[in-house]
């Protein structure tokens, strides 16, 4: 696969805050590559520095393997901050003035209207969109020279639940377009639903990187309802599980390998026990990020 950023040693100091300190990363084309940390772990400051906005201490990043310039400025679509539109002017007619700066032909509106869902109210004043629609808008105007590249951050910072399913919705498109997409979010949920990649950063060091769907291999759960006073002895002995843990009104299996929840429910029915609840639960990107919080702590005890 083509290397479309690699970042190598890139740091940024205010004094004597490391923003990003050390960062070497690589980002691969047509991933979806997620930027994950709290705030103030160092994500925007990155693609601030990697976009040309923020000057480096030190380090260095390429752009397809080159040099960044205004050549591989062209190939970037990105989105920084809150949108920024005049809001007496329509979603046409502020996309033409993004036009105008980037020298793209008019012909592209409306097809960009479209991919992002707002052809309809494309007449309308900026002022009178919702906050979701105000970042569609956004990223439409990255769109506009249909760039290789997206680069957003915190997309649905600030949003309701339909419009961060609407931008999530919208993600992920245009990665089903074919271009690749840089993602910076704090919101673990976001990341393991739209990215197939993700790193992660804490105090400005990248602490881990990997793929999205490894995070779900590795200890398999599974919770069990049951209406048996014995239910904690009978699931203890049945020697499919590693641990037993009472959850409220319920039990959580850690599965040994080789078992499954249907291994679960013949044994509890052989032992005269019907269970009301068997649930299999997956690690979810929250506990592995939690885990790799915790070792990272630890190791700095």
């Amino acid at each position: 696969m083509e290397t479309v950023l690699e970042i190598k040693n890139l740091s940024k100091h205010y004094g004597r805050l490391k923003a990003v300190d050390g960062l070497n990363l690589t980002v691969q084309a047509g991933t979806v590559f997620g930027i994950l940390g709290p705030n103030g772990s160092g994500k925007t400051t990155t693609l601030g520095m990697i976009l040309d906005i923020i000057n480096p201490t030190n380090g260095e990043y390429t752009w397809f393997g080159k040099k960044s310039g205004t050549a591989t400025r062209k190939r970037i679509g990105a989105i920084l901050e809150h949108p920024i539109f005049y809001p007496y002017l329509t979603a046409v007619q502020n996309l033409k003035v993004v036009c105008d700066i980037k020298e793209v032909p008019y012909s592209r509106i409306d097809e960009v209207l479209v991919q992002v869902g707002l052809d309809e109210r494309k007449n309308d004043k900026f002022k009178t969109f919702s906050l979701g629609m105000k970042q569609r808008l956004s990223i439409g105007s990255a769109l506009l020279c249909n760039p290789e590249v997206m680069l957003l951050d915190e997309p649905t910072n600030g949003l309701d639940p339909q419009g961060i399913a609407e931008i999530r919705e919208l993600i992920v498109d245009i990665a089903n377009s074919g271009k690749t997409i840089l993602l910076a979010s704090h919101l673990l949920d976001e990341v393991q639903r739209v990215c197939s990649h993700f790193a992660v950063l804490r105090k400005g060091k990248l602490i881990h990187t990997g793929l999205v769907d490894d995070v779900s291999k590795g200890d398999k759960i599974v919770e069990v309802k049951a209406d048996a006073d014995n239910l904690l002895e009978v699931l203890e002995r049945s020697g499919m599980a590693s641990k037993v843990k009472r959850e409220l009104d319920k039990y959580t299996m850690t599965m040994q390998n080789g078992y499954s929840p249907e291994d679960v429910n013949t044994y509890l029915f052989k032992n005269n026990i019907t269970a009301k609840h068997l649930l299999l639960k997956t690690r979810s990107l929250e506990q592995q990020f939690l885990e790799i919080l915790a070792e990272t702590e630890g190791g700095q005890r």
